[in-house]
């Protein structure tokens, strides 16, 4: 006999949970299931045991390469990656915990198992003994999020070949690695890997890293990056991916010119593909495009009545936090509640690399393209008080607006902990705040966040420090 619900929700990651938890507070009945664990990628083998990671990393490149700037030295420096990971492991843990108990405080259901639709309405769920629960339930919100992207003729191993699952796991450091991909997963790996001494090269086939980033970003990011010793190769394709008795070789292409690189591991970050198969969505008519993405309306809805989908299966942004803030806005659509309509070009993005990258909005490149006629206010880290306490100051403020009424088009950031700089930005621009009103507001001095008032000083016209 089934269990019926009003939502049920299939995937527990950032997008799963967050829909669940706002339906339930929506006087909906609802369940939650996954196949392995609440917090999805993210917060076991994704964002959150990466942020320890670089944690870590941060110190090691501090001891190792810049002891002598702080006063600090050592005869004998020893440094053990397996505790960074045992850290890492134990702070995902405590939030996956946090999601599980969070569950329970909403009345939410939790079926532990693989989800497949029976009918539009209709959910048969197999958990790891075989067992089936049928459930039922009005609206069935997908959130099966996605998977690393690997060519098939790549043999992904663990050992030798690996992508992000398998790195963030290992306890143990290679001598030598190479990156494909110079996206978020590969310069943060890049970034933790080189403070411990590894070898790193990484591998992108577009013309420079970052390459959705703004082209001043990319520029500063490989500068810097290259200070650490990191090798860069832009341009190049990748040919082959082949395990060795000893290691791995990497054989890359440009301009006709084949070069083929050995290490110790390679890391494959070249992007993900949705988690759509297999669920049954198909045989009950949902709409899926030619990539696999799960197509959906401003609401969340798919083209079948009921069935909605949220996060990454649906390809719009692939970041945690737009999955959860879409979570939400199904969530309220199904409970007849008052919501936004969500523009993803705005959405916030950072890149936990050293250093660190923030963005939102349009690239000065991309505002040009369209026709706008613009204003450019940057302001660098360099002069700025509380970045020199730090010790920390490569990178800018980059802020671009309409020439004509000051809308804010874009903000483009690298530097020393600009993620946590740019929800300033973001809420300028939801409230449609203009670059004058952020140089007027007072910010607190010394701080980090004084480059973005400088820089909005600079759009405005009227740049003070530099």
């Amino acid at each position: 006999m089934a269990e019926n619900f009003d939502v049920v929700v299939i995937g527990a990651g950032p997008a799963g949970y967050v829909a669940a938890i706002r339906a339930a507070q929506l006087k909906q009945k609802v369940a939650i299931v996954d196949k392995q664990w609440m917090g999805g990628v993210c917060l076991n083998v994704g964002c959150i045991p990466s942020k320890s990671l670089l944690k870590n990393a941060e110190v090691a490149h501090t001891l190792r390469e810049r002891g002598k700037d702080f006063g600090f030295s050592f005869d004998n420096l020893k440094l053990d990656y397996s505790v960074a990971v045992k850290r890492s492991r134990q702070n995902s843990d405590r939030l996956t915990k946090g999601v599980g108990f969070l569950m329970k405080k909403n009345n939410i259901a939790v079926f532990m198992g693989e989800a497949k639709f029976k009918a539009k309405d209709t959910l048969n769920v197999t958990d790891k003994d075989g067992k089936v629960t049928e459930l039922k339930a009005k609206n069935i919100i997908v959130a099966t999020g996605a998977s690393a992207m690997v060519p098939p003729v790549w043999k992904v191993d663990g050992e030798k070949v690996l992508t992000y699952w398998e790195a963030i796991l290992q306890d143990k450091l290679p001598k030598s690695v190479v990156i494909i991909g110079s996206g978020a997963i590969g310069v943060e790996f890049s970034t933790i890997w080189s403070a411990y001494g590894v070898d790193v090269t990484i591998v992108e086939m577009l013309p420079r890293i970052v390459p959705l980033e703004d082209e001043e970003v990319s520029k500063e990011l490989e500068k810097e990056f290259k200070k650490r010793g990191i090798k860069i190769m832009t341009g190049h394709k990748v040919e082959s991916v082949e395990a060795t008795a000893t290691g791995v070789k990497v054989k890359v292409s440009a301009e006709g010119k084949e070069t083929v690189l050995e290490a110790d591991q390679a890391l494959v970050a070249i992007g993900f593909r949705p988690n759509s198969k297999n669920l049954g969505l198909e045989e009950v008519g949902v709409k899926i495009n030619e990539r696999g993405f799960v197509e959906v309306n401003e609401k969340m809805q798919t083209n079948v009545s009921g069935i909605w989908a949220v996060g990454d299966v649906t390809g719009k942004l692939m970041l945690a936090h737009v999955g959860s803030t879409m979570g939400i806005v199904a969530a309220e659509h199904i409970s007849g509640h008052e919501t936004v309509t969500l523009d993803y070009e705005m959405m916030p993005r950072a890149t936990y690399s050293y250093p660190q990258v923030a963005s939102f909005g349009l690239t000065e490149a991309q505002a040009k393209e369209r026709g706008h006629e613009i204003k450019v206010g940057r302001f660098p880290f360099q002069p700025n008080g509380k970045a020199l306490g730090m010790g920390d100051y490569a990178g800018f403020v980059k802020i671009i607006t309409d020439a004509k009424y000051g809308e804010l088009l874009g903000a483009h950031m690298i530097g020393p902990e600009v993620t946590e700089l740019l929800p300033e930005l973001t809420l300028a621009r939801m409230m449609e705040l203009t670059a004058h009103e952020i140089a007027r507001n007072v910010h607190a001095h010394p701080t980090l966040s004084e480059a973005i008032m400088e820089a909005a000083h600079g759009a405005d016209g009227s740049p003070i420090h530099i």
